[in-house]
């Protein structure tokens, strides 16, 4: 099975709002691309898909807006190509390269894991807590900003039992933010 890997940005004191940590710099977007591009397909929820939308899909023009800077234009690339899920009740179509995802979110995803490929994304606050509590998620990526928010919305809040978790991968920023990745330890384990 291709596995579910979730990413986000987060503040030391758990804040997940995407307004609430460094801006982001060359060494930030190179990290974020690679994470892209380690996937095969994108999951969304509608929230962030219709964010992400907004500032990443290539304009009709073809042309990438003025305050794009070259080193964003990767990113840019790497996620107004890639292929949609979009697990929204509420929308009546995905465009932007996008399909919905309708019915049992736990059948629909087992099925998208169960296809071949290296790997699916899935990002945002709302839709990986339904994913972490169904047992669906292979990885997990915090890329830690030295930030203490004090406000927004956290981690994982809400989640209905304790997933623990081993670390796996650790990198350190100029900037002073650290990816850490990790993966859930077996029930046995």
């Amino acid at each position: 099975m291709r596995p579910l890997r979730y990413a986000i940005n987060v503040t030391l004191d758990g804040c997940v709002h995407h307004e609430a940590g460094l801006p982001p710099d060359e060494e930030s977007m190179r990290f974020w691309t690679a994470e892209l591009q380690r996937a095969d397909a994108l999951l969304f929820g509608r929230t962030t898909y219709e964010m992400m939308e907004s500032a990443w899909r290539r304009p009709a023009s073809g042309a990438w807006p003025d305050w794009m800077d070259a080193w964003q234009l990767p990113f840019a690339e790497a996620i107004d190509t890639a292929r949609k899920h979009v697990v929204s009740s509420s929308l009546a179509s995905a465009e932007w390269n996008a399909e919905l995802l309708r019915g049992d979110l736990k059948e629909a995803v087992l099925r998208l894991k169960s296809e071949p490929g290296s790997g699916l994304f899935v990002g945002g606050v709302t839709l990986p807590l339904a994913l972490a509590d169904l047992g669906l998620i292979d990885e997990y990526v915090f890329v830690v900003q030295p930030i203490l928010a004090g406000h927004g919305p956290t981690l994982l809040a809400g989640l209905r039992e304790q997933i623990r978790l081993e670390l796996v991968e650790r990198t350190d920023f100029r900037s002073g933010v650290t990816a850490l990745r990790y993966r859930p330890v077996p029930a046995d384990g």
